[in-house]
């Protein structure tokens, strides 16, 4: 052993990322245990090992009762070598996985950039660094849908989670992730970064939408317009690095009412019910805005449901109207029930017949104000009424159906004669095979010819 062994040691340390200390103990180590190999000793106090950090000379020394005996390099034989490069083997990939753990875990929650490498059973395996010594994977449910890689493409991910299984380090990408879009509002957003603007919430459908609640703790910020930037140059980014997924920016507020209202855009709100017992927010729109308020597969109101944490109910004023009357004509009756009674449970939310029952008996005692009987004969009256609302909202449904199917057979049936019409007016032309005008007008001709005829 000489400064050639220094230099390796050196070498392996950066290659590998391994302090150089511990590779020197790693080698002092499987040294005693080739000596111990050698001796068959099972004592591991008998054998000791020394290296020079200057020289690169080690020594071996075992302890005897007479005291410490040098034990030359040259006396251990082709086994004990054997057992010194397993054993250094091992250390060499204990301590690389180590470094690569106390590396990684430190990064969890960051965006890291790696080069795409294969997909392994779905899993997009990223290599994360430029010597190909550390991989990451990204299982399928943490992916874009439909968004592919190929060999070599750069791959901006967020890091999941760093495991150590034991026989490797497991680093867990993803790009589904919300807090992916989190930390690329960092990267783009220098007021996100620095806190002047906060993200308060956010919801995600990967691949489709992303709806973002922020706000600023400087007056002056706008914190929309920060986020989409001049000309929408940062929003833009952003999108790109999604492969075009849309992004919505909306104003958080403290009041859910003008948050739920925020979220629900670009639908303009008309009234939001607020039923804090139920959890529920119902939004009344315009006929021409319901659709927008529902969005694509009610991809818009579900994302604004998570955003803001309550459960969205949309209505037309018609059907809010409805579910009213239904409720007072219902409970009106019953003795003991005021029409400031009826006004009170609609300010707290409760605008269905169905909600009657789902919000108990407690809550109307206590909130509402009704004495026990009246609160239990409203609960029957309600459960009773609902049964039927049920099954006229159901044959309105199937009435509903089967006109429909009618009409799109009248339709096709209308559809069909016109083809049919159409195709023998076509054949009759090819074929030269005269229709009731060609016939009426060739009739016509002959009549005047034969008149012509007589005349001469």
């Amino acid at each position: 052993m000489n400064r050639e062994t220094l230099e390796i040691i050196e070498t392996i340390a950066k290659q590998r990322k391994i302090d150089k200390a511990v590779i020197i103990g790693d080698l002092e180590q499987a040294m005693v245990s080739a000596a111990r190999k050698h001796f068959n000793s099972l004592d591991t106090e008998e054998f000791s090992c020394n290296m020079d950090m200057l020289s690169g000379e080690i020594c071996i020394w075992r302890h005897l009762d007479e005291g410490a005996v040098e034990i030359p390099l040259a006396d251990l034989g082709r086994i004990p070598a054997q057992t010194f490069k397993q054993v250094m083997i091992q250390r060499f990939r204990e301590d690389e996985r180590s470094g690569i753990f106390d590396e990684y875990i430190d990064k969890a929650g960051e965006l890291i950039t790696g080069v795409c490498s294969r997909y392994e059973g779905g899993s997009l395996i990223v290599q994360l660094d430029k010597g190909g010594r550390v991989e990451g994977f990204m299982p399928r449910s943490e992916q874009i849908p439909g968004e592919q890689f190929r060999p070599g493409d750069r791959v901006r991910c967020f890091i999941l989670d760093v495991r150590d299984t034991g026989s490797q380090v497991k680093i867990v990408l993803s790009r589904s992730h919300p807090d992916f879009i989190r930390r690329l509002f960092d990267a783009e957003v220098p007021e996100v970064q620095e806190h002047v603007i906060e993200i308060h919430a956010m919801s995600r459908e990967p691949g489709f939408r992303t709806k973002i609640a922020v706000t600023s703790n400087d007056s002056k910020v706008d914190p929309v317009g920060a986020c989409v930037g001049v000309r929408g140059s940062r929003i833009r980014n952003i999108v790109e690095e999604l492969g075009g997924e849309k992004i919505d920016i909306v104003r958080w507020n403290e009041s859910s009412q003008v948050l739920i209202s925020n979220a629900l855009k670009p639908a303009e709100v008309d009234e939001v019910s607020l039923c804090f017992e139920l959890g529920r927010a119902t939004i009344i729109v315009r006929d021409d805005q319901l659709s927008l308020a529902i969005g694509r597969r009610g991809q818009n109101v579900r994302l604004a449901a998570r955003l803001t944490g309550w459960d969205i109910d949309i209505l037309t004023p018609e059907e809010y109207q409805k579910g009213l009357e239904i409720l007072w004509d219902a409970l009106k009756p019953i003795d003991g029930v005021t029409e400031e009674m009826l006004d009170r449970m609609a300010a707290l939310g409760i605008i269905s017949i169905f909600d009657v029952e789902e919000i108990g008996r407690n809550v109307l005692e206590e909130d509402l104000e009704f004495t026990k009987q009246v609160a239990d004969r409203c609960i029957d009256v309600a459960v009773v009424r609902s049964k039927e609302v049920t099954i006229e909202q159901e044959e309105a449904k199937l009435a509903e159906e089967a006109l429909r199917v009618e009409e799109e057979a009248a339709a096709a049936a209308v559809l069909d004669a016109q083809i049919d019409d159409e195709s023998a007016a076509v054949a009759d032309s090819i074929l030269d095979i005269p229709t009731e005008d060609t016939e009426e007008s060739i009739n016509s001709e002959t009549e005047e010819t034969e008149k012509t005829d007589v005349g001469a």
